[in-house]
């Protein structure tokens, strides 16, 4: 039976069904008489994946589940059969397949709808080091991370991925963390500081002591979040379902009602009557009314480069009330840029200091020397020629430039070379960070001649965008990995005024789901695979589709094929609109149903002009969702 159901359902048997229906109709309207009814084929093709649903709920279901709408479909075509045995009765043949037909274009329609993205845990669980450097009286061997155990110690090379969670107990680095926290930044670390699975040891080599292994790390978790999140995100069950367990019985006890009625008063056609209720009672343009809006939204967000996953997810955005954006990537562009060249020393130009930084970071791999390089190469910096170049992982680069030497990094790795800077030059760095800005100080010998301020920059659309949210009544918060100044620094810059820092993955989640369980409707946006908890936590997720990871996209129900996220307005709007829509066309078509049964319960309606009209309302309901798709809502 399953297989039979395999092979009816999809386009093509429709297809087919459809061919014979129309030749029926041909038959019908000519005149001509078959031996057998085009119509039998539809029934067939088109029928028996609705009549096998309705039996195998019957058979599994419990209580008033057993109850759906296709078992009112089912009951309204074999009472047409059985109408069509009678003499001058083929057009109840007709009925039946045009019942059937219309219903399996819904069910195709729907299918297109629901068929959702579960992609993405291989990718996450393949960022999972398989093994790590374990040291053992000084010996280093390679063991499998099923191996380690917290208390081992072990040694992480640059470029290397941290195996476990940890905590650094020889060597300074600079760690990428991104794929943990999002920070577009790598981290420096040194003795003391923590590190977790999955991230990259970009610099110095440093010993770790093992803290969290296997199922316990950052990483693991991160999995399992998304693993959770997927399982326990219940799909919208169909409104014909949900309403199928009270408009059987009540079709049911309708057409009964009016065969015993019509038939004490001596009416010769009351079994005709009672079908024809049957048959308008179908929930054709109810099943329709959510499959076809959804439909037509998700085509017009496809020209304006939004994917919409599923119609269940663009569903959930009409409801949502609150969106909660990741910084890095998001809401800016993810890529550090010079920000500013401020000399501390009168007779040093911006030029000047420029020229002394890019010198000495031309032969740096750190992404802030590469990124002081590159802007001097854009503006023409000339450089000068460098000796004995020196880097200290974590710390900064130095060399040698006409006999001074020059030193680029932080604060307190110049103060200890003794170039400390004054409290003049401590306020500047001081105003730097709470614009969210890193800061490279610049030494010439023992003196402090300039500071370089570097910074990720914020969308151009960004602070148009959250405004015009608020006009939709939706509230913006933004929850990021990065430092409490550099979070605090861009929100102002976007007017957004909630605002969460520093949060790990799983604190990301912890806050979205206070958040609901505070009765909001979160939409979370974000890029990164750290993000992708989030994504799934959220009521809907938004993924920046053309920077974004993979595994964020496959995490999340929407995309934003060109990272433009002034498209969000235009996406809550559009949503709204589709909810709106989707209750007019249930509301009609209950309407229309109505109408029709009470025209079938007078005899002003037969079994096949009751499925003409039913057919109507599944047309009407089919040409609003078309004026969705051609509407503006940019």
């Amino acid at each position: 039976m399953e297989k039979l159901y395999d092979f009816f359902s999809g386009t093509k048997p429709t297809i087919v069904g459809g061919v014979f229906l129309a030749a029926s109709l041909i038959l019908m309207l000519i005149g001509i008489e078959m031996p057998a009814d085009p119509a039998w084929v539809t029934v067939l093709i088109c029928g028996y994946p609705l009549m096998y649903i309705a039996v195998i709920s019957i058979i599994e279901e419990k209580g008033m589940s057993k109850i759906t709408s296709p078992l009112l479909i089912s009951i309204a075509i074999l009472a047409c059969i059985g109408l069509s045995f009678a003499p001058d009765s083929h057009e109840n043949m007709f009925a039946a397949g045009e019942v059937a037909f219309i219903m399996a274009i819904g069910a195709i329609l729907e299918d297109r709808t629901i068929d959702r993205a579960k992609k993405g845990i291989s990718k996450l669980i393949s960022l999972v080091p398989e093994q790590g450097r374990i040291i053992i009286d000084g010996e280093e061997s390679m063991k499998s991370v099923e191996q380690i155990k917290p208390g081992d110690v072990l040694r992480v090379l640059p470029g290397e991925a941290v195996p476990v969670d940890g905590e650094i107990i020889s060597g300074d680095t600079s760690i990428d963390q991104s794929i943990i926290t999002g920070e577009s930044l790598p981290i420096d670390k040194s003795v003391g500081d923590s590190v977790f699975c999955g991230t990259i040891n970009r610099f110095g080599s440093i010993d770790i002591n093992a803290t969290k292994t296997g199922e316990d790390s950052s990483l693991q978790k991160l999995i399992r979040m998304v693993q959770d999140a997927e399982e326990n995100k219940a799909p919208t069950q169909r409104i014909a379902d949900k309403w199928a367990g009270w408009l059987v019985p009540i079709a049911l006890l309708v057409a009964i009602a009016t065969y015993l009625v019509t038939w004490s008063m001596g009416y010769g056609d009351s079994l005709i009557r009672g079908v024809t209720v049957l048959v308008v009672f179908c929930p054709c343009a109810l099943a329709l009314a959510t499959p076809t809006s959804i439909m037509a939204a998700i085509g017009q967000a496809a020209k304006h480069g939004v994917i919409i996953k599923s119609g269940d997810a663009l569903e959930r955005m009409g409801k949502v009330d609150t969106i909660a954006f990741d910084k890095t990537g998001t809401l800016t562009h993810g890529n550090l840029v010079v920000s500013d060249v401020i000399p501390f020393d009168a007779e040093m130009s911006e030029d000047g200091l420029l020229s002394l930084a890019a010198s000495v970071e031309s032969r740096s791999e750190h992404p802030l020397g590469k990124a002081v390089s590159a802007y001097a190469k854009e503006h023409e910096i000339a450089l000068m020629p460098i000796e004995d170049f020196k880097m200290t992982p974590g710390k900064g680069v130095s060399a040698d430039i006409g006999g001074s030497t020059i030193m680029c990094g932080n604060a307190a790795w110049l103060g200890e070379h003794g170039a400390q800077p004054d409290e003049k030059m401590t306020e500047a760095l001081t105003l730097l960070r709470r614009q969210g800005k890193a800061a490279i100080l610049v030494s010439d010998g023992n003196k402090c001649v300039g500071v370089i301020a570097l910074s990720d920059t914020l969308r151009d659309t960004a602070k148009g965008m959250v405004q015009e949210l608020s006009l939709t009544n939706a509230d913006t918060v933004l929850l990021t990995g990065d430092h409490k100044q550099t979070a605090d620094y861009f929100a102002e810059q976007a007017d957004i005024k909630s605002v969460f820092s520093e949060l790990l993955p799983a604190q990301k989640v912890e806050r979205i789901k206070a958040m609901q369980a505070d009765g909001r409707n979160v939409c979370m946006i974000g890029d990164g695979v750290n993000d992708a908890p989030a994504l799934k936590t959220a009521n809907v997720g938004i993924a920046m589709g053309s920077m974004g990871s993979d595994i964020a996209i496959d995490a999340a129900d929407i995309a934003l094929m060109g990272d433009d996220i002034s498209k969000i307005p235009y996406l809550k709007r559009l949503s709204n609109a589709t909810i709106r829509l989707i209750r007019f066309n249930i509301s009609l078509s209950m309407f229309i149903n109505f109408a029709a049964i009470i025209l079938s319960v007078l005899a002003l309606l037969n079994p096949i002009t009751g499925a003409l009209v039913h057919n109507a309302g599944s047309i009407l309901v089919i040409l609003n969702a078309a004026l969705l798709y051609e509407r503006k809502y940019v």
